[in-house]
């Protein structure tokens, strides 16, 4: 069956064929759609596969061990910047191993189209001594699902894929199966000796999973998704190593030239160093082409002396940003005799009038802004602490509301800060999502010590950046609140409209001004969410 699909669709279609129990996931471009296809597949439904949304990429890695603990085959989806927030959990899981198969899906953001940094996952994959898969196209995204949890279960270890955005978001005809194969049954096989790190036992398995190192390296020489293609016992003037999608990018680049340029493709980890030998002992000039940081290219200059490996640390290719068919060209021409001219049926990007984002109009995050600079115009150097979410546009124009913008739920904790420090005010702002994300304890230390913040809790019962998936806290941010220790008199719900300005800013003079720590909490739908539960709701009344 042929199928035209994202790499990420690629990817669900996969691992429901594969036998997939349960996803989970947080929400994060360019992940998303993972679980979102997950959730709308019929046979996902048909046989309960879990899908839903987890509070954090933290509690997604952690339930999906425990998923992997009975035997079953589980997933956990998230952005690069999510493996930082489930690190503990990643990295420890390859001390507990695996009883069912375990694969972390991680979508790099290289070009940051929505993410804060340009982090290459696959540091992650050597740091924790796992496994890790880079598929070069949608097909390969689909088949190396099913590979990658036989993997898992065959070396009791977590397997990391990685995929970048262009894969993730970029639609392809994918040969599909007819059938999915069984999910695992339930059992008992994990053993208590493993999975509980305590010191003598986490350095029994730390022994294991260092000498399983040979093996998985063994096995990447041998793997069907690394190849070498080159003349033997003949000299060339050039080579290329290319990874992941930009394999893609050299094929592209080279089109129908018949060059007989030797080509090592390595789309599975750990880097197989005999066929990197055989590449440069055959080469007088090596170009390594990745997507995200030189990684192959600072292993690959560690194996080899030769001062002709060209990449992104020299400037061959572009240190920093998504590489594109016309910079492999660039770099192809720059190092061989080969005419790879740029591609001229496009105009330039930087010809493109740029668009910048913007609050959408009607959104209740327009309205918090308003009322919240109207306010602070009344006191001598305020400073506002922002979050991950679309809220944090209102640092462009016309708002340019907050001061800071650095990761999941930091908003909270670096009011707190700077109120220690001695800033008054110190107001934090945070969507509903990135609250249950990872602000509720930031809120809790500051309760604790009564901190002198205000904290502005946007709610617009969604998770509305990345699409109007659910919302881990919708109608429990009060309860939250009071559990964490909040007072009543100091915690407030607001609707932010126009027409509520005067409550608003009234609310928000006042709790400035209270010497502790407050919340407020403006509710309104997002915009977008709501306008397409109107047209369901007239669909379903015919």
């Amino acid at each position: 069956m042929r199928k035209l699909l994202l790499g990420d669709e690629a990817i669900a279609q996969g691992a429901l064929d594969a036998g997939l129990s349960g996803v989970y996931a947080y929400p994060g471009t360019p992940s998303t759609e993972i679980t979102e296809f997950i959730q709308h597949s019929p046979l996902a439904r048909e046989r309960g596969v879990h899908s839903r949304w987890s509070s954090n990429e933290k509690t997604a890695m952690e339930a999906a061990l425990g998923m992997s603990f009975m035997g079953k085959r589980a997933m956990v989806c998230m952005k690069h910047v999510g493996l930082n927030v489930c690190a503990d959990p990643f990295v420890n899981s390859a001390m507990t191993g695996v009883n069912g198969g375990l694969v972390v899906l991680v979508a790099d953001d290289p070009s940051m189209h929505s993410s804060q940094d340009e982090q290459d996952s696959r540091f992650y994959g050597k740091f924790a001594m796992l496994p890790t898969f880079e598929p070069s196209s949608q097909q390969e995204a689909y088949d190396m699902m099913a590979v990658a949890f036989d993997y898992s279960e065959k070396q009791k270890l977590p397997v990391l894929m990685r995929v970048t955005t262009r894969m993730a978001h970029s639609r392809a005809v994918v040969d599909v199966k007819g059938e999915a194969r069984p999910e695992n049954e339930l059992n008992y096989n994990a053993e208590a000796s493993s999975w509980v790190l305590l010191p003598a036992n986490a350095r029994r398995r730390n022994d294991q999973v260092t000498a399983q190192q040979l093996v998985l390296e063994e096995d990447a020489e041998k793997s069907a998704y690394n190849s070498l293609s080159l003349t033997p016992n003949t000299q060339h003037p050039l080579g290329i190593i290319a990874s992941g999608i930009a394999y893609n990018y050299v094929m592209e680049a080279l089109g129908n030239s018949d060059a007989g340029l030797p080509i090592l493709k390595i789309s599975q980890y750990p880097l197989p160093k005999k066929l990197v030998r055989k590449m440069l002992e055959t080469c007088e000039k090596v170009l390594i082409a990745e997507e995200g940081q030189p990684f192959i290219e600072d292993i690959v200059r560690g194996v080899s002396e030769s001062p002709n490996v060209f990449g992104r640390l020299d400037g061959t290719l572009p240190r920093t940003g998504e590489l594109t068919p016309d910079s492999v060209k660039k770099a192809l021409s720059q190092l061989s005799t080969l005419n790879c001219q740029p591609s001229t049926e496009f105009a330039p990007s930087e010809n493109v009038v740029p668009r910048p984002p913007a609050l959408c109009q009607g959104c209740g995050h327009r309205d918090v802004y308003t009322a919240l600079n109207e306010v602070l115009k009344e006191y001598d150097n305020p400073r506002v602490f922002g979050d991950i979410g679309c809220y944090t546009l209102g640092f462009l124009p016309p708002y340019k509301a907050i001061h800071s913008c650095v990761d999941m739920g930091a908003s909270i904790t670096m009011a707190k800060g700077a109120a220690d420090a001695g800033q008054w005010p110190s107001v934090a702002v945070i969507g509903d999502s990135t609250f249950t994300h990872s602000g509720m304890t930031g809120l809790l230390d500051a309760i604790n010590e009564n901190s002198n913040i205000t904290v502005i809790i946007s709610d617009n019962l969604t998770t509305g950046m990345t699409g109007g998936q659910d919302s881990a806290g919708t109608n429990k941010f009060e309860a939250i609140c009071r559990g964490l220790g909040l007072a009543d008199e100091h915690l407030h719900v607001v609707v932010p409209l126009p027409k509520n300005m005067p409550e608003i800013t009234e609310i928000l003079r006042q709790e400035i001004n209270y010497k502790g720590t407050s919340v407020i909490i403006p509710r309104r739908e997002c915009i977008q969410t709501l306008q397409r539960h109107l047209k369901e709701a007239k669909k379903s009344q015919g």
